[in-house]
């Protein structure tokens, strides 16, 4: 792809589009950054950029810019609906994601993760296990690192392992990974997305260009996931916990693991991960590991010694006899949904934010079954206070300072109290990891 002297525009000014617009620059392109809202957070970078001659565009898109581009290139949080993008997309200008653009550059063989919940824990793992195999692996993607921060480098490690988003499914044409993942759908981002059917269709780009010298992992248990099965083209290995599986991973009290005619069999009881979530996301990467020739032994290590991820069901400390379990990372209600089936109750369920448009009618059974009282706050406490409220006692509060109060209030000693909120966090804090560490905090200060 040659981009010397091509007048490029990169819309949005988050981390991704800094690291493109860096990436542009370094192959002679002519850049131009466009934002709606004005460049806080990035200011530094946005001033080194302008220094360098990228043109900066902040408080509102203009339309000639989107116009004058011969390539546009997208950061995942811009909708594709935006009018200027629907001006340029009419005028025949190519609108990409940056995971496409690295892609084009990219000569390292790429597992991509996607699927609802699970990826960063899924890719965190692989990452760990490849490097237990003592392979060179780049980890990002849509945690840490952009890809095409990678692909600006020299690019010497055997694998890259990259967490990918619907976001960034949405403006792809060429990127096609070796092995591809899909952990799970269930209704998430329907505040960006017309239908859940948009959601999906998004989700389903992860294998449109894959074909039989590739791989894709699907999860056997999950009807959405299936439903895309007929359309994928790559060799295909499941993952179940309900039955076994002719190729790949399943899991029966042991987690058994097939391919090319070989079946080896990993005690998990012991591992560090926890919950019926994790076996499915230790599922993925062993078949992952299988597919990529790692051995048994490194496997067997990494199932057995990752630890998780901070904000994802993160045990963070027991007063009184009850314990307190940060979960601010599941940021929708199929996350809650694995959350309360792996833990035992009596719970008491902390939930809310800003909602992110779906439904919260999945969650009544098992708040029902599994918890004692529910705690709301935030924008849609009270959408869940109607849809749920009748189950169980049900409080509404102000902050979360004032939750973590009066969750703790109502428990005993052998209770959970669980911080799993079903929604963003933009309502009350910066990201959901801010609003994690004010839940920890929160708790530490309650113990003290």
């Amino acid at each position: 792809m040659e981009l010397q002297g091509k007048n490029v525009l990169v819309v949005g000014m988050a981390r991704t589009g800094i690291a493109s617009a860096r990436f542009l620059l370094g192959r002679g392109a002519r850049v131009t950054i466009s934002d709606a809202q004005e460049a806080e957070e990035q200011a530094a970078a946005c001033r080194e950029l302008a220094g360098k001659g990228v043109v900066l565009e902040t408080g509102g898109h203009q339309l000639k810019t989107f116009l004058a581009a011969e390539l546009i290139v997208m950061s995942p949080g811009v909708p594709l609906e935006i009018a200027p993008l629907q001006a340029a997309q009419e005028r025949g200008i190519e609108i990409i994601s940056e995971i496409e653009l690295a892609y084009r550059f990219l000569k390292t063989p790429l597992i991509a993760i996607t699927g609802t919940n699970g990826k960063t824990t899924t890719t965190a793992l692989l990452g760990e296990m490849f490097r237990d195999a003592g392979k060179r692996v780049f980890v990002g993607g849509n945690i840490g690192t952009p890809l095409i921060d990678y692909v600006a480098g020299p690019q010497e490690d055997d694998f890259v392992i990259a967490e990918i988003s619907s976001f960034q499914l949405e403006a792809i044409t060429s990127f096609r990974p070796y092995v591809s993942v899909m952990l799970n759908i269930t209704e998430d981002h329907l505040d960006r997305y017309l239908s859940f059917a948009d959601y999906i269709a998004a989700k389903n780009r992860m294998f449109m260009n894959q074909g039989p010298e590739d791989t894709a992992i699907l999860n056997f248990d999950d009807s959405r996931v299936m439903a895309l099965e007929n359309e994928v083209r790559a060799q295909k290995l499941f993952f179940s916990i309900r039955q076994a599986v002719p190729a790949g991973a399943f899991y029966n009290g042991d987690l058994h693991l097939r391919y090319q005619g070989t079946e080896v069999r990993f005690t998990v009881r012991d591992a560090l991960l926890k919950g019926i979530h994790n076996i499915e996301n230790m599922m993925a990467a062993a078949a992952v590991g299988a597919v990529c020739m790692l051995p048994e032994k490194s496997i067997r290590q990494s199932l057995t010694e990752f630890a998780g991820l901070t904000h994802r069901m993160e045990f963070v400390d027991e007063i009184q006899g009850v314990a307190f379990y940060n979960d601010s990372k599941a940021t929708n209600v199929g996350a809650v949904v694995k959350s309360l089936e792996s833990l035992a109750p009596p719970l008491i369920l902390i939930a809310g934010g800003k909602d992110k448009g779906g439904s919260y009618e999945p969650l009544r059974e098992l708040i029902r079954t599994k918890t004692k009282a529910l705690v709301l706050l935030g924008e849609a406490r009270e959408k869940i206070f109607t849809e749920l409220g009748s189950e169980v006692e049900t409080e509404m509060v102000s902050s979360l300072n004032e939750a973590v109060r009066v969750a703790f209030g109502k428990a005993v000693p052998g209770d959970t109290i669980l911080f799993s909120p079903a929604c963003s966090s933009f309502d009350m804090f910066t990201s959901y990891a801010h609003r994690g560490e004010c839940f920890k905090e929160l708790v530490k200060k309650l113990k003290a």
